[in-house]
């Protein structure tokens, strides 16, 4: 009799590590309940945060020697044979830097030393350039050449072109 029990005992404690192994495999220990607490802060992923820096502005000043700053997307670095619609910028010992611009409005800032002529393009357009302390502007006319910089300077002073904006 004894050995029917510890028979019967041994068969119901196997049964009964059958069945919390099994669960344990799964995922599940007991029932979850509304004072059960997951942690998410560890398994979400991290805040995007657009601080709008130029993108790949280090391989672009190391290739070009361009420094691209920030911007709002809407002006971008083209190629100048690519097509056409392109504000170009001309630079004293540089070939020619085009850009191209969409939406309704754009920013982009940068530092391009001894640019004297800025082409428009179907946009209105303004930009602005610094000689020494001395902070200037220009108005870029539509579709021609507008002199800015050296050129537009009575003293041939270079200037330094640090902001396009653009805008329908």
């Amino acid at each position: 009799m004894k050995r029917k029990r510890w028979v019967a005992t041994a068969a119901a404690s196997m049964a009964a590590g059958v069945l919390a192994w099994s669960l344990t495999a799964s995922g599940t220990t007991r029932a979850e309940g509304p004072d059960d607490v997951t942690p998410v802060a560890d398994e979400a992923p991290g805040y995007a945060v657009e601080d709008f820096a130029y993108p790949q502005a280090d391989r672009i000043l190391a290739e070009r020697n361009i420094v691209l700053k920030r911007g709002d997307g809407h002006i971008t670095l083209a190629d100048c044979a690519g097509e056409s619609g392109l504000l170009e910028v001309w630079a004293r010992d540089k070939d020619r830097i085009c850009f191209k611009a969409v939406g309704n409005s754009g920013r982009l800032t940068m530092e391009i030393p001894a640019v004297y002529a800025i082409r428009g393009n179907n946009y209105a357009t303004e930009v602005d350039m610094t000689v020494g302390t001395e902070k200037k502007s220009f108005d870029i006319e539509k579709n021609t050449w507008t002199p800015v910089g050296e050129s537009a300077d009575e003293q041939g002073r270079r200037h330094v072109l640090v902001e396009i904006r653009t805008s329908k």
